[in-house]
Parts: structure tokens; C-alpha cells; sequence
């Protein structure tokens, strides 16, 4: 496994499309809310609000086709679905901690550099 810039680098062009499905907008919020529990549609949404209705759909069909969560259909009235971690998506669980970490050590300082972004004139240099 390569462990130096260059040689992760020399490997982006095979890599980007896992990360791709890995690492966008709602998948790593949704692996997260599964490594803690099984857990039903509703129950993903109402911990990812304000994702929508569509965009949770989307990304759980996503997220079983790759392997990463498996979908288990509950006989009941009405009919439950339950979405669980699967043994590939939890080898996830220490690279997303480590980027929550990174988050919250960080975040403060990204705020920041966005206010003074914003507070640039267009063109004007850092």
C-alpha cells in the first residue's frame, strides 16, 4: 500500500472512481449513522437532516450495490426496511473517525479562511 504523496499520486486514476462512491456528499454521513446500528429509512433521515427523501434513496441503493450496507426487508404491517453496516463498510469506521476527528480539530480554522476569503476583494491575493 502506498504510503508517500508520490506514490498516492501515481495510483489517483485508479482510485477515484471507489472514491467517488466512498467519500460523497451523504455517503460517509450514512456509513457513520450505521456503524453505531442497524438502523430503518426514517431513522437515517431524521439523523441526516435535512437530506431529502430522493437523495437518501439514492445513496442507499449506492452504498448496497458497492457492498458496503446491506438492506434487510422486516415482515411487518406495513412492511419495514432495516439498513445495516456490512463486514466491507466497516473496514471504513477508522478512516471516517479519523476524518470526524480531523473535522473538529480543524473546522475553526477552515471558518476562518472562509470569512477571509469572502471578506477579499475578487482578484485580490492572500
Amino acid at each position: 500500500m502506498a504510503t508517500d504523496i508520490t506514490a498516492l499520486l501515481a495510483e489517483i486514476n485508479s482510485t477515484r472512481p471507489i472514491l467517488e462512491q466512498v467519500a460523497n456528499k451523504w455517503s460517509v454521513l450514512i456509513l457513520t449513522v450505521l456503524c453505531s446500528q442497524p438502523s430503518r429509512f426514517n431513522a437515517i433521515k431524521r439523523r441526516l437532516d435535512p437530506i431529502t427523501h430522493k437523495s437518501l434513496t439514492e445513496a442507499l441503493r449506492r452504498l448496497e450495490r458497492n457492498g458496503l450496507i446491506s438492506r434487510h426487508v422486516i415482515a411487518s404491517s406495513p412492511v419495514a426496511v432495516e439498513y445495516a453496516i456490512t463486514p466491507l463498510g466497516r473496514t471504513l469506521q477508522d478512516p471516517f473517525v479519523a476524518l470526524v476527528n480531523w473535522a473538529k480539530q480543524h473546522g475553526e480554522t477552515m471558518q476562518q479562511a472562509q470569512e477571509g476569503y469572502d471578506e477579499r476583494e475578487p482578484g485580490q491575493q492572500t
